[in-house]
């Protein structure tokens, strides 16, 4: 049995930093409500992670691809599985910055519920589905999701959440100029400040989805045998923590020190970017100069983030692009495509409470079609697919 060393633990104090969101200044929720029900003792962004932790959108994730199509293995992550990485990884940020870790959470868990069915080939096919008719954008979907479409209250569409919350899924990734039409939607009705940089929870959450995906995908490319590791170590960044795990480990089994090898990269990569953000945040006295810095504070140092790009173009070129994900998302995409000419020729398949919700004019017509599609999981649209057309498509699955 492993020893336990107590004093290895590093203890942090919770604390509440100047440039941090603060709940009890938040700008509130879109709607006003007349449910005084207490329930429980917690603040507005505990109770938007909660929100999003029961909604069915939530759930729909553990069934949705995040880079295996489909995957038949059950050690695979899907959408659900990476999302609780993210926020475990943006917590850990959260508390050593000193910004609202609730807030924070809530970010990370929400950040992947706009994604539609078999991942980046569903949402091509929706977008040049919807060509004529604004497009389809996972990242305004999610929004229009929670604002609109995840509808579980009587007094109001969606799940009310906050301000903070919002604006910082609409611009975790910087301001944004050119809003498409679901967003611009959303913003004409609650604006959210699409000029400025979100708050800094928005901009910790991108990168810990960043830091999980970089390191997760590596630890399932190498699963499935999409990934070599011999590969991996032309990076020599990869190649010193390798080193490393092998100097400390010589003697453990192969797949532990391939596990222990993607721990050690997220601690390289969340170690620093806590310390560049310490020192980016020095003069930044309120959630809103952070808003207002006009770049991103929330980043790695300029050696690690040069690092970290290397390793999102090597992931691109070996498993994004791997030859086997190519066919299978180019069979994805014609069974997304294959639904949406479907339902286009006869609403009434998408049964009766969808059907009856739809519109007849153009572009409402095809953007409930696509808000339909958007929400289904993997198999749901597989097995859609085989109830309609008889067969059910093969392929869907590399690993």
């Amino acid at each position: 049995m492993a020893k336990r060393h107590r004093g290895s633990e590093v203890l942090t104090q919770h604390f509440r930093a100047p440039y941090a969101s603060d709940p009890a200044q938040s700008r509130g929720r879109e709607f006003a409500s007349s449910d005084g029900l207490a329930r429980g003792p917690r603040g507005p962004f505990q109770r938007d992670r909660d929100r999003i932790i029961h909604s069915i959108a939530f759930r729909r994730l553990r069934h949705k691809t995040q880079v295996f199509i489909a995957p038949d293995g059950d050690h695979y992550r899907v959408r659900l599985t990476h999302s609780l990485e993210v926020a475990q990884i943006g917590r850990t940020i959260a508390r050593m910055l000193g910004v609202d870790e609730d807030l924070t959470e809530a970010l990370c868990l929400a950040h992947d519920i706009g994604h539609p069915p078999f991942g980046h080939s569903g949402e091509d096919a929706l977008s040049e589905a919807l060509s004529a008719q604004g497009g389809f954008d996972h990242n305004a979907h999610c929004l229009r999701t929670l604002m609109r479409l995840e509808s579980p209250y009587c007094e109001f569409d969606g799940l009310n959440l906050t301000w903070e919350l919002l604006e910082g899924l609409a611009k975790h990734n910087g301001p944004v100029s050119d809003p498409n039409w679901a967003l611009a939607e959303l913003d004409a009705a609650y604006p959210l400040g699409l000029s400025d940089w979100c708050g800094l929870e928005g901009q910790v959450a991108a990168l810990a989805d960043d830091i999980a995906y970089d390191n997760h995908d590596i630890d399932d490319g190498l699963r499935a045998g999409f990934l070599d590791l011999e590969d991996l170590l032309t990076l020599d960044f990869v190649a010193d923590h390798w080193r490393d795990v092998e100097r400390r480990y010589p003697l453990a089994p192969r797949d532990r020190q391939l596990r222990e090898l993607v721990r050690s990269q997220i601690g390289w990569m969340v170690n620093d970017l806590i310390a560049q953000t310490q020192h980016n945040v020095k003069g930044l006295e309120s959630a809103d100069a952070v808003r207002k810095a006009g770049r991103m504070i929330a980043s790695f140092s300029p050696e690690v983030a040069t690092q970290e790009r290397r390793l999102k173009a090597f992931m691109y070129e070996r498993l994004y692009y791997h030859p086997d994900q190519i066919e299978t998302a180019a069979r994805a995409k014609q069974v997304t495509a294959g639904l949406i000419a479907a339902y286009r020729d006869n609403p009434a398949l998408m049964g009766k409470d969808w059907a009856d919700r739809g519109h007849e004019a153009e572009p409402d017509r095809s953007r409930h079609i696509a808000d339909y599609i958007a929400g289904m999981t993997d198999r749901f649209a597989i097995s859609a697919y085989a109830r309609i057309f008889g067969e059910t498509p093969e392929g869907l699955s590399n690993v």
